[in-house]
């Protein structure tokens, strides 16, 4: 593989992100040209194991390191938590890869900012041992080199094919009900040849899991509630390392049962943000099932939460 102009960032070496590491150095990739960010020890040493550099969090990072590609391969659940410190990385020659299930485009737009050149790949299981198919989209940020390179890299896993319509992605990775329900991907040649085709000939093969289709979950619903909500909303600076959903947690262990929803709503890092500080702003709503909440009794939750907050995070309001 060539025309890199610049190291890799692999963010999560779990399952997929290995296979990708193990296809990049197949396709001869340097290792040194590589540098994994991984909170497990025991599959940082793996990743070490190949050759390459790891660290275990994102501030470990020098701050001079500059990215050719930033891949993010952690799970969709933590990406709100991952993504933003990564913000810090954006510029004409660092395009980022994610290959994280139902993280849109717009979502990483969002939190990396407009200017940045983000690709979204869907890879499906096959794709862990390098025959699986993978569709790729990109946003506008995107240049014609970065989806070359973003292709070469993505060839580690098997077959990559283009869309434009990213709302195609679900429909081409067979989702139904934010589930996967099948793959497509290429036959080992020995099963191929087995099967009667011409040697050097590549298969490909659609499978679909009919329980999922048909399996029906149980609908849960609550009543429609009788009484307002109250919202407030807060600014607090914190440490850059400290993760948006550890905040959330505080929030909610300070708050009474009356807490019903904590929304992160922005981060900044910027003019008025001392280094090594980002300010973040949440949404919280608060609701009682059998009464109407004063402004006293708000006010006297919100002071709960500013306190905790400082107490586990140092945490100041701004």
């Amino acid at each position: 593989m060539e025309n890199l102009d610049g190291p890799i960032l692999l963010i999560g070496c779990g399952k997929m992100g290995d296979a990708l590491l193990r296809g990049w150095l197949d396709r001869g990739v340097t290792a040194s040209d590589v540098t994994v960010i991984e909170t497990s020890e025991q599959t940082a040493s793996a990743a070490r194991d190949r050759g390459v550099a790891t660290l275990a969090a994102f501030d470990k990072l020098p701050n001079n390191f500059a990215p050719r590609v930033v891949v993010f391969a952690v799970k969709p659940q933590v990406m709100l938590d991952v993504v933003p410190p990564y913000r810090r990385l954006v510029g004409p020659n660092t395009m980022f890869l994610s290959i994280a299930a139902g993280k849109a485009l717009a979502f990483f737009e969002t939190h990396l900012g407009a200017d940045a050149a983000v690709i979204r790949a869907m890879p499906n299981t096959p794709a862990a041992i390098g025959l699986g198919m993978t569709v790729v989209c990109a946003n506008a940020g995107a240049s014609s080199t970065d989806r070359e390179l973003a292709e070469k890299l993505m060839t580690a896993a098997g077959a990559v094919a283009w869309i434009e319509d990213e709302a195609l992605v679900d429909a081409a990775t067979a989702v139904s009900g934010g589930r996967e329900v099948g793959h497509a991907g290429q036959l080992q040649p020995a099963v191929a040849a087995a099967h009667g085709f011409p040697d050097g000939e590549a298969v490909y093969v659609v499978e679909l899991w009919l329980d999922p289709l048909t399996t029906t979950e149980a609908v849960r619903v609550r009543a429609l509630p009788r009484h307002p909500t109250v919202t407030r909303d807060i600014s607090i600076l914190v440490a850059d390392t400290v993760l948006a959903r550890d905040i959330r947690a505080t929030i909610t262990n300070a708050a009474p049962d009356t807490l019903d929803t904590v929304v992160e709503f922005d981060r900044y890092q910027g003019n008025g943000v001392p280094d090594g500080q980002v300010s973040l702003s949440l949404h919280l709503t608060f609701r009682a099932s059998d009464r109407t909440l004063t402004d006293g009794e708000v006010d006297a939750a919100m002071d709960a939460v500013v306190a905790q907050l400082a107490a586990a995070h140092q945490a100041i309001r701004r």
